[in-house]
């Protein structure tokens, strides 16, 4: 399943979910969903609670094609030294090595941390354990499996921790306004122009603040011009946190020149090492010139895939991602891609709450209803353009029970 999708299906079932009072209980129900989804291809799994003497992990429940477990059985510290890697990597896939689980037939496993991690002092080192871990079995255990589970992982733990911050929040809302202030501040003026182009770019956060940004950043004495464009996955203040932390890393990144490739490698490992219990951020960087060709060359980190369209022939080009999402795998590597913008081309970036606005059916406005706009108003100005695309989602969406933030930006060649 795709990255996003698989987030969006998580998040749906936790928005959907029953108002539970306690964690146990909304781990439980979310553990049922995922085990029921056959699209996300995991067909067992177990929840471990950390105990009260934080030194093991008790069964808290099991469901799904898995070999039962006593009831009462506790993970020791001292007889699964796994728990180290676990709170070091959050997620991890082994051999199972433990004599009373391969008699169970559990020959390996793949196990996420989730919650707040605790930290433990424990014959003389101090190590940090998750309030829970989350254990899986699937069809094939492989590294694809294993970024599924930090995808899990992490969205689990953003929709806690959000819930948590949200409800300290509601009792501050002028702390909130200053936070929108700031916000605010980062992002640059909607129109913008550049040698051969014209640009017009928006953001509606679905909160006071939100996790969406975009900018526009001239480099090399005004001869080239950064394109961005970044979604925050999380919600509200600390999705606004996770995208000024961004904002700032971008800009400094591409004002010193360092390579795109590069830059998104370490803004990728600091995002890991800053937000441990977030969930991801994606993002998207293009470089525009001052020559007659018109070539853009990117970077996509998850994002949803831009579009160019041809303003001969009507052709949609995809710019599809070059690498993993920021933020659940450090050290990840990226590449780069690249394009020729004719005269009378545009190119829109857009982020999901855009294409994942729903109706009241919960059905999602989509990539074609988008391309379909696209199409019809392609002569238009980058504001126009702009303007006719957030009209029409919005009045998709006027009866919908799901929204998000959505921003759009549009990069049109007029000479």
């Amino acid at each position: 399943m795709e990255q996003r999708k698989l987030s969006r299906t998580i998040e749906k079932f936790l928005n959907e979910a029953p108002n539970f009072k306690k964690v146990d209980d909304l781990l439980q129900y979310v553990l049922h969903q995922i085990i029921g989804d056959e699209h996300i291809g995991i067909s067992g799994g177990r929840i471990w609670k950390l105990n009260l003497e934080k030194d093991g992990y008790l069964l808290l429940d099991q469901i799904g094609d898995v070999t039962k477990i006593d009831k009462g059985f506790e993970l020791h510290v001292d007889k699964f030294p796994i728990l180290f890697e676990i709170s070091k990597r959050r997620t991890v896939t082994s051999t199972e090595t433990n004599k009373y689980f391969k008699k169970k037939g559990i020959l390996s496993y793949s196990v996420t941390g989730i919650g707040d991690r605790h930290k433990v002092l424990y014959k003389g080192k101090t190590i940090f354990l998750y309030q829970y871990m989350l254990a899986f079995n699937g069809n094939m255990i492989d590294d694809e499996f294993l970024y599924t589970l930090n995808i899990i992982g992490v969205t689990i733990n953003s929709i806690i921790r959000s819930k948590k911050i949200e409800k300290k929040a509601k009792d501050n809302i002028s702390e909130l306004q200053k936070a929108s202030e700031i916000q605010k501040s980062i992002l640059p003026e909607h129109a913008y122009k550049f040698g051969n182009y014209e640009l017009f770019g928006i953001s509606i956060p679905d909160k006071i603040v939100g996790g969406d940004f975009f900018d526009y950043i001239s480099i090399a004495e005004n001869n080239k011009l950064c394109v961005a464009i970044g979604d925050a996955a999380s919600k509200g203040i600390s999705a606004a946190a996770q995208a000024l932390y961004i904002s700032g890393a971008l800009k400094m990144g591409v004002t010193y020149d360092v390579g795109f490739t590069t830059l998104f490698k370490k803004i990728g490992t600091l995002v890991n090492e800053t937000f441990p219990d977030e969930r991801f951020v994606t993002l998207f960087l293009c470089e525009l010139y001052l020559d007659r060709k018109g070539l853009c060359v990117y970077v996509n980190a998850g994002h949803n895939s831009p579009f160019v369209i041809r303003s001969v022939t009507n052709e949609i080009i995809s710019l599809n991602s070059t690498g993993s999402v920021l933020g659940p795998t450090p050290n990840q590597d990226y590449y780069l891609d690249s394009l020729y913008i004719e005269k009378g081309d545009t190119l829109i970036l857009y982020t999901d709450g855009i294409v994942e606005a729903t109706n009241e059916k919960f059905e999602f406005y989509g990539e074609d209803k988008l391309k379909e706009i696209i199409i019809k108003y392609k002569n238009c100005t980058p504001e126009i353009l702009c303007q006719k695309i957030i009209e029409d989602v919005q009045k998709y969406s006027a009866n919908g029970k799901y929204s998000d933030d959505r921003t759009l930006v549009v990069v049109k060649r007029v000479s």
